[in-house]
């Protein structure tokens, strides 16, 4: 305003001449010229000034240093388990291997290794009820075993599978992000930020998937665990409920023991 102030005691100075000259003037035509030409200045210097920000701004850190020593060369590589065929000799593991590298959805590799468990119906319907139904606990136990430990090697080899792929995904990101091009918009480098949190929301996932296969190896732990407890605990109940019954039973049997001679 201290601009437009000067501008206009100027015009007032140019308006009050000489009497001897006739000076034809139209007062608000010269004022609005003058506020025109002041706001015209104005708005070049707020140009000229946003200008130099937006430079500043856009002025990358491959200027001031060099952007390779922010990469990790030769990552760890994701590596197969050594199979039957491919090292020249026969693997009885070999299916379950190659599930550990590329999963196995059906559970063959790993149902391949494992003992088999005898149930026969027949058998298990003779038997009394009270030990049918802990038998059955028992084989549900293992059931749960091998439907975690099938599900864990299934997603143990497809992430294994996938982290190759990524693994080439990260090593191009890091050359893309090296890269000290000055040329690059901002537009790519915002690209980059994107391709890095997908590849950062992929790993996450993945992380969270062997979470939960730990989790439920624990859940099978804690079962087995507490299935052995409660047996012991049974055991040790029933010997005291029926102790005397036992005794009684075995009553005699030291005393033949020490009389008894040969004959």
């Amino acid at each position: 305003m201290r601009r437009i102030a000067l501008i206009l005691l100027g015009v007032a100075a140019l308006g009050s001449t000489g009497h001897a000259q006739v000076v034809v003037t139209d007062p608000a035509n010269t004022i609005r010229n003058a506020i025109t030409a002041a706001l015209k200045e104005y708005l070049l210097d707020l140009q000229i000034s946003q200008h130099s920000q937006l430079r500043r701004m856009a002025q990358r850190l491959s200027m001031f240093t060099h952007l390779g020593k922010y990469s990790a060369p030769d990552a760890p590589r994701w590596r197969r388990h050594p199979g039957g065929d491919d090292e020249g000799g026969e693997m009885f593991s070999s299916l379950l291997q190659s599930a550990l590298d590329f999963g196995d959805a059906a559970g063959a590799g790993y149902m391949g290794v494992v003992e088999d468990v005898m149930a026969d119906p027949a058998a298990m319907a003779a038997i009394p009820a009270a030990a049918r139904n802990t038998l059955a606990r028992q084989l549900s136990t293992i059931d749960l075993a091998d439907a975690v430990s099938v599900a864990t090697v299934h997603n143990t080899g497809r992430l294994r599978f996938a982290g190759r792929a990524e693994l080439r995904a990260i090593e191009a990101l890091d050359a893309d992000v090296t890269d000290g091009s000055l040329e690059q918009s901002a537009t790519a480098v915002l690209d980059k930020i994107s391709g890095a949190t997908l590849i950062g929301a992929r790993q996450r996932q993945a992380k969270s998937e062997l979470l939960i296969g730990l989790v439920e190896q624990l859940a099978v732990d804690t079962k087995r665990e507490r299935d052995t407890h409660a047996a012991a605990l049974n055991m040790q109940l029933s010997q005291w409920a029926h102790s005397a019954a036992a005794a009684g039973a075995f009553s005699g049997t030291g005393d033949a023991l020490r009389t008894w001679r040969q004959p």
